[in-house]
């Protein structure tokens, strides 16, 4: 009797162990840690480091990794499978395309952000480049490639819509991102550039000239939504709610870019 009360004991004891243990794991799951993977323009690369920092101290578990770079070479990565988990994209085209292959939903993606598109010259500005007419004077210029950097693609349509293109499109240096173009101006390897706003207001060595008006171009508009194969769903949701917030749009703002609504 005594050997059977002995073993009860044992089996409740053992009982209470597991569900501590089970009881624990649960509790690991709820706390474990979350990677995003974000990937998104080039231009964007200030204001959602500043968000990062935000989001990250409010959600303990979250860590956010971006992705930065040209928006066509991006979707074509997310395209190939990249496991990516949004998409921030500087054109609403390279946006469309993931939709038409169905991997964005079109209900969990929104037009969220507009922008300008600028000339700039280095500081020292030896050439005197004051307006997109000038043009004609400098040696070399820096442009995002257009097949895989909107600003690019916009800074062409814009060149061809002044009838500057055909003066000036032997002196082009392709870059692979908006902010490619940003630092060649910056360091003098060009005498002027292609490139947003935004960019240029990150920068203390360049002079913007010119802004491009907007009939010259496709409207800049950034959408961003959620990859369907997104492995942390929900997460993907939350930041994605996040971005559109007021305070996440006051520090776009900030940054120089307007609301697209």
């Amino acid at each position: 009797m005594k050997k059977f009360y002995g073993l009860f004991a044992t089996l409740i004891l053992l009982f209470g162990i597991l569900a501590g243990c089970s009881s624990q794991e649960s509790k690991t799951k709820t706390n474990e840690q979350v990677e995003l993977t974000i990937s998104a323009a080039a231009s964007l690369q200030n204001s959602l480091e500043e968000l990062q920092k935000k989001y990250e101290k409010e959600h303990a578990n979250v860590k956010i990794t971006y992705n930065f770079g040209g928006s066509g070479a991006l979707q074509q990565q997310i395209s190939q499978g990249a496991p990516v988990d949004l998409f921030f994209s500087a054109a609403e085209d390279k946006f469309d395309e993931l939709i038409k292959e169905g991997l964005i939903d079109k209900k969990q993606g929104t037009d969220l952000l507009a922008n300008e598109l600028v000339l700039i010259v280095p500081n020292k500005n030896e050439k005197n480049i004051h307006s997109f007419e000038d043009l004609k004077k400098a040696n070399k210029i820096a442009l995002g490639t257009p097949e895989t950097v909107p600003a690019g693609q916009y800074g062409v349509e814009t060149l061809k819509n002044m009838k500057l293109w055909k003066d000036v499109q032997s002196k082009v240096v392709y870059a692979n991102d908006v902010r490619q173009v940003l630092t060649y101006t910056e360091t003098e390897n060009v005498d002027a550039g292609l490139v947003y706003k935004t960019d240029a207001l990150v920068s203390k060595k360049v002079d913007v000239i010119s802004t491009a008006k907007d009939d010259s171009h496709t409207p800049i508009i950034y959408p961003v939504g959620v990859i369907k194969d997104s492995k942390h769903s929900k997460e993907a949701q939350n930041f994605y709610n996040y971005l559109q917030s007021d305070e996440a749009m006051k520090v776009f703002k900030k940054y120089g870019f307007k609301g697209a609504h």
